[in-house]
């Protein structure tokens, strides 16, 4: 039986199964990932995305940082790929309980996905720091420079930044459902971005799958290992 075989043969056996990914499962819907060799971090800037992305770059140099985040950032008319249709579809069928995602361009939702936890927020989401009134994409995209609330307010995205920790309540959801599915699928992720990479560790059921181009660290602790596109994976279950 070959890897793909492998694979479908679990999930129609399963109906206890959570999704774990990460940038890889957007870069079908043209949105760069980050490490890869031709990702976000790689290219050449004066100041590295890692620092333009973190908490005190966002306070100290707020300008700065929208002009980085809106023209690398956001992608409005990205469209839901092969993977994201497959999981909604797993979800529909109840077999998926959970999508754990470290991406933050809401395409799990679009795509009919509903038990989505976002572990390092949306762009979708941007809130007021004075008031906390909360806007949607569209007041980012509307705006230049820094985006301000109508109380004077400076707007931020509800994204988890570097040095900002992760939303509580919903690492607990995800630690909660890794933790009690018979299969955890993971896809499109290095496993090099912690804490997220570290909730995998909580998984004690029955089948560990990793789908992704590149050699994880959890390679050895799976069942099945599939190096190549999520999509020419994916489109199986379709």
């Amino acid at each position: 039986m070959n890897k793909i075989e492998q694979f479908k043969k679990i999930i129609r056996e399963s109906n206890n199964i959570v999704f774990f990914g990460g940038a890889g499962v957007s870069t079908e819907s043209k949105i760069p990932d980050f490490r890869s060799s031709d990702g976000l971090y790689k290219e050449k800037a004066k100041v590295p995305p890692e620092e333009i992305l973190s908490h005190h770059f966002f306070l100290e140099n707020t300008e700065l940082f929208y002009d980085f985040y809106r023209s690398k950032m956001l992608y409005p008319d990205a469209l839901p790929n092969t993977t994201h249709l497959a999981l909604a579809k797993l979800e529909k069928e109840g077999k998926l309980k959970a999508v754990i995602t470290q991406n933050i361009d809401g395409l799990h939702q679009k795509a009919g996905s509903v038990n989505v936890l976002e572990l390092h927020g949306s762009v979708l989401r941007n809130y007021c720091m004075k008031c906390h009134k909360f806007f949607g994409l569209d007041k980012i995209l509307e705006t230049s420079g820094v985006p301000r609330c109508d109380c004077g307010g400076v707007i931020k995205p509800d994204v988890v930044l570097y040095e900002e920790a992760l939303d509580s309540n919903v690492l607990e959801k995800s630690l909660y459902y890794i933790s009690k599915c018979d299969t955890l699928i993971i896809g499109g992720t290095s496993l090099t971005v912690y804490p997220a990479a570290g909730l995998v560790q909580y998984f004690n059921g029955k089948h560990l799958i990793i789908i992704n181009r590149d050699v994880t660290s959890y390679d050895n602790y799976a069942e099945l290992v599939i190096q190549d596109s999520l999509g020419n994976v994916f489109k199986e279950l379709l």
